[in-house]
């Protein structure tokens, strides 16, 4: 087995993010078969590499500004205010024929908008720029005032409009429903982002003198915890539900979702210590990370994309919100595994699996992939 040393870890990981690079500045999903421009995916690794490169995440949220929605276009899935889930620069349809692009199936791809504006002048205090960016960060919230929460239930939820378009638009997507939830669906993690994206926003108007518009998000912000803790919260099971379904039911599930929530500060104190002990529980946590899936669901698979597979940018999300709440020794673990997968492989991955606590590889992941690469570097660059 090679030796690898941290800096030679570190630099494989940057020529691959080198590698995924575009002309515009953004990373793109990943090779080969998303070498393009995905929302929600160069949202995070813009987070993840923060604090190596800030203009990764100012590149990202200029392009992406550029393409916010404008008007209504079912076959885009395009509303005003929302920011795009998949765009090839240049191409005016996805390779496959399935939609046109820009397409803006994501319900999750603005709120992180959101977050990223926040963190970007955090790190930079670029005031010129965020001014620039004003009405885009404006547009973004009305889109989830007025759109992402159709019913005026607080809740983000999705109903795909282009019947070739993805059937779930969360992280875990795809064209088909195999999360098993009948829409308009309200995924857990997207509540989550939510709230995070008011808190932050709010940062951002205090420090703009929009005291008005920061009291307004702080109070629907208050309101959304509230109620999310109450509909989301599985009293037997002592864990949040995977999502609400239509008839707004919970899809009860153990899924690695609902460690999105412990960044995001959605989450009662109480219920907290509750997600981190359930997320490393042995039907969840292997030597190599945390399962999109718990082993104990009847629709399990080691192998499956979302339903038993470990996903690098999945744990690194999760060992965010450990960090944040004080949980040293669990943000250590994940490290520790991620790191154990790439020494292993020789590289990250998109996803692998884990059977009787040995890595295996799945073939279809990609490689380079972007927030995988990504939240590896981010560890070792700590």
């Amino acid at each position: 087995m090679p030796k690898f040393t941290k800096e030679k870890i570190k630099k494989q990981l940057l020529d691959d993010i080198k590698k995924l690079k575009s002309k515009e500045g953004f990373i793109s999903a990943g090779l080969p078969l998303y070498n393009r421009l995905f929302g929600r995916d160069s949202l995070i690794v813009s987070w993840e590499l923060l604090d190596i490169d800030s203009s990764v995440a100012k590149n990202t949220l200029d392009i992406l500004s550029s393409l916010q929605g404008k008007k209504t276009n079912k076959k885009r899935e395009e509303e005003p205010g929302k920011i795009l889930h998949e765009h090839q620069i240049g191409k005016k349809v996805h390779p496959k024929g399935y939609f046109p692009f820009p397409y803006y199936g994501s319900v999750d791809a603005t709120p992180l908008f959101l977050v990223l504006f926040s963190l970007y002048f955090q790190k930079t205090r670029n005031r010129k720029f965020i001014k620039k960016h004003f009405l885009n960060i404006i547009s973004a919230l009305n889109w989830i005032l007025n759109y992402g929460d159709r019913d005026g239930d607080l809740f983000l939820e999705y109903k795909r409009q282009n019947p070739k378009g993805l059937f779930h638009q969360g992280w875990k997507d795809d064209f088909s429903n195999h999360l098993k939830i009948d829409p308009p669906v309200a995924i857990v993690e997207a509540q989550g982002y939510q709230y995070l994206a008011l808190i932050e926003t709010a940062k951002i108007f205090l420090e703009f003198k929009e005291e008005k518009l920061q009291k307004n998000l702080l109070k629907r912000a208050q309101e959304l915890k509230e109620k999310f803790n109450k509909y989301f919260w599985m009293k037997k099971k002592k864990y949040f539900a995977l999502a609400l379904d239509g008839k707004k039911k919970q899809r009860k599930a153990i899924t690695s979702n609902p460690g999105h929530l412990l960044f995001t500060g959605i989450c009662d104190k109480e219920k907290e210590r509750l997600v981190v002990k359930r997320l490393f529980a042995k039907d969840m946590w292997t030597p190599f990370g945390i399962r999109t899936h718990s082993a104990k669901e009847l629709d399990f698979d080691a192998f499956s994309y979302h339903r038993g597979s470990i996903w690098p940018h999945d744990n690194w999300v999760i060992a965010q919100g450990l960090k944040k709440l004080g949980y040293k020794k669990e943000y250590q673990k994940i490290k520790s595994a991620l790191l154990a997968a790439y020494k292993h492989l020789g590289y990250i991955p998109e996803l692998y699996a884990v059977v009787d606590d040995k890595l295996v590889e799945i073939p279809r992941a990609c490689w380079p992939q972007a927030w995988a690469t990504g939240a590896l570097l981010n560890f070792l660059n700590k």
